[in-house]
């Protein structure tokens, strides 16, 4: 049976948790009809607000995400290549602080990363950072990747700097860059 044909009526139902959001392997609940009486040319108007006082049943029905593993093994590649190809790459949201803090910090070092604003990807975004802590084991962001190697998030990158280790890692990161 074809389950998605009327999910968007679903209003009433909360799909949008940041619990269920933050977790590609999680299932998002939802509720439909007990009888399983789906007809194609039949009302798509129905939602739940209509049918709560009504004599419909409702079970409740996980239903996963079906994300194929070669879309997510593309993501893992482009990811690898973005990382191998440039000095400096930032993972990155634009309304989150730690973010611009690690930007501010590498533009006051004279240093222009490539950054790639998950927030501005529309769906591909959680996808890539899904991705990103499989490959790092870090959920947040900034995830910031030097030399080809990941370094961590804002809180890694500035102690980096303090211990004056960033810019040895930055000037290295260059050298490899430009003798590839």
């Amino acid at each position: 049976m074809a389950v998605s044909y009327n999910l968007t009526n679903f209003a009433s139902v909360s799909l949008n948790s940041p619990r269920i959001l933050s977790s590609a392997n999680k299932s998002s609940i939802c509720c439909v009809p007990f009888n399983n009486s789906y007809s194609p040319g039949g009302s798509s108007s129905t939602n739940l607000s209509s049918v709560h006082g009504g004599s419909r049943r409702w079970r409740p029905m996980s239903v996963q995400a079906m994300a194929s593993s070669s879309f997510g093994s593309r993501l893992e590649e482009s990811v690898k290549k973005t990382v191998d190809e440039n000095p400096v790459v930032v993972y990155s949201k634009t309304w989150c602080s730690y973010s611009s803090e690690v930007k501010s910090l590498f533009k006051r070092l004279g240093v222009e990363p490539i950054v790639i604003e998950l927030d501005e990807l529309g769906p591909q975004g959680p996808q890539l950072q899904k991705v990103l802590e499989r490959l790092t084991g870090q959920h947040t962001v900034p995830n910031v990747f030097i030399g080809g190697k990941h370094i961590g998030g804002c809180t890694d990158t500035v102690k980096l700097y303090r211990k004056g280790e960033l810019e040895t890692l930055l000037s290295e990161a260059s050298a490899k860059n430009t003798q590839s």
